[in-house]
């Protein structure tokens, strides 16, 4: 069989020059190689005017070691025909670079991907590169991540040139089939993630994120246990002087507050850290549904919170309906009952 030989020196030291420098993988380069070539035949044909079935196979021979190479053509019954062009040597290597340059690319990206789909709901610190009404493009190491305007905080803008922590939430597949990484700053397991970076205990799970209620950029609630004898849950978190605390408050937007409370299998005194930092919650009654309490008339704006959002985030952790009344009843205040609509449950990660 008369193979086709590319240039030695272009194609062996290009190939493992290009698998080092890129790390990625042989094979798709051949195999890009390959597609180049057959592009290149097809278009050589096409230039001379021979016109080539859109259904019509072709396959390549190419030595690996060599670069020698050969065209075929199928046919109906498998049987293979060399049909190289004589010369097709040089056409070949102009015409192929292009689709050579683009497979190459993708299959740099696709390592990409592979290498952070092992990140998948870890922290990653990145740059905004870019940042429009939309989306926030953010550089992060050998690729670009995206953070669209969903994953965002409230009332936080991401300026170009901000570096910031972000969750990686997901790799996200579009129509085409185009992988896009997608980043969070308001998703609940970005504050999860943020304890088990500031705080060894929950690193190494003797300290256990049972729940979490957030309104990103306004106030999150972190419930948390330790199976652990000795081991202060709260108290680890908060750290000595706040210090912890202060490390996570650091990498949320500037307004919003974190509220740490001890989770307790006993519902009635979970509703009342829930509350926090209202006291003296008197727990009335305790339904699927609904929970009512009362309050001092002193401790009901701390209960119900700015805008109702202490009282809300109460009822995510709780996953019921929660209604307070003031412990006067000749209050001229109201009860006020807001509705929870969610319940979540977050167990820390490494």
């Amino acid at each position: 069989m008369d193979l086709k030989r590319l240039p030695k020196t272009e194609f062996a030291a290009a190939v493992a020059q290009i698998a080092g420098e890129r790390n990625i993988e042989v094979q798709p380069i051949l195999d890009s190689i390959e597609m180049g070539l057959i592009s290149a035949y097809k278009r050589d044909q096409k230039e001379k005017g021979i016109e080539i079935p859109e259904e019509q196979e072709f396959t390549v021979n190419l030595s690996a070691e060599t670069g020698s190479f050969a065209v075929f053509k199928v046919g109906e019954d498998g049987k293979k025909t060399d049909v190289t062009p004589p010369g097709f040597g040089r056409i070949a290597a102009q015409t192929a670079k292009q689709v050579i340059d683009q497979k190459i690319r993708e299959a740099e990206k696709e390592a990409v991907i592979v290498e952070y789909k092992q990140k998948v709901s870890n922290l990653i610190s990145g740059v905004v590169l870019r940042a429009d009404d939309y989306k926030a493009t953010v550089g992060i190491g050998r690729t670009e991540g995206i953070c669209p305007k969903s994953e965002q905080c409230r009332g936080e803008d991401l300026v170009v040139g901000d570096k910031k922590m972000f969750l990686l939430k997901e790799i996200r597949q579009d129509d085409l089939g185009r992988s896009d990484i997608i980043l969070s700053r308001s998703d609940p397991d970005f504050i999860v993630q943020l304890f088990a970076h500031e705080v060894p205990e929950v690193g190494n799970q003797s300290v256990i994120v049972e729940k979490i209620a957030r309104s990103a950029g306004q106030r999150s609630k972190v419930a948390v246990s330790s199976n652990q004898p000795g081991i202060d849950p709260v108290g680890s978190c908060i750290g000595q002087k706040g210090s912890r605390i202060q490390s996570v408050l650091a990498q949320l937007p500037a307004n919003e507050k974190v509220d740490v409370i001890s989770y307790s299998d006993n519902l009635k005194q979970f509703i009342i850290q829930a509350l926090s930092p209202a006291e003296n919650v008197s727990v009335i009654s305790v339904e699927d549904d609904l929970a009512i309490v009362s309050v001092p008339e002193d401790q009901l704006a701390l209960a119900i919170g700015s805008g109702g959002e202490n009282v809300r985030l109460a009822g995510i952790l709780l996953g019921r309906e929660i209604k307070i009344n003031s412990q006067q009843s000749d209050s001229k205040k109201p009860s006020k009952t807001v509705k929870s609509k969610t319940k979540t449950k977050v167990k820390s990660k490494k």
